[in-house]
């Protein structure tokens, strides 16, 4: 009875150690798998972190952008507006270019009518 006392007892010892063995493992497994459950985690942060840095840039140059878009739409609406004025002044230079030709064609008309009548006066009272 001793032996199988003792057979019982080094059987129940084995278990004891094959289950402190196992505990101790399965404490190891978890805490490996921790240590690369948070190297991922961190790895994937640092990815995410700098997209969010990537898109924060992205925003300040889309909004800067704009502004200066729309600052070029109003001084190019600005220079339409100047090269229309210029070209209506070029108009009106052709105009009064006009004008006066046509007071000049008037003129010499009159010129011209005067020195005949001027002319056909003084031959009259030559004869």
């Amino acid at each position: 009875m001793k032996m199988l006392s003792r057979l019982l007892k080094e059987h129940q010892a084995k278990q004891n150690e094959r289950k402190e063995l196992q505990e101790k493992r399965r404490r190891e497994a978890i805490a490996a798998a921790t240590c690369l459950t948070e190297a991922l985690v961190d790895h994937l942060n640092v990815g995410v972190a700098q997209a969010y840095v990537n898109q924060r840039k992205l925003d300040h140059e889309v909004k800067t952008l704009q502004v200066q878009a729309s600052q070029f739409s109003k001084q190019t609406a600005q220079w339409i507006s100047m090269v229309e004025g210029f070209n209506q002044a070029l108009k009106e230079i052709g105009d009064v270019e006009n004008w006066a030709r046509s007071i000049e064609m008037d003129m010499r008309t009159i010129a011209t009518a005067l020195e005949y009548v001027h002319k056909g006066q003084l031959q009259a009272a030559s004869t």
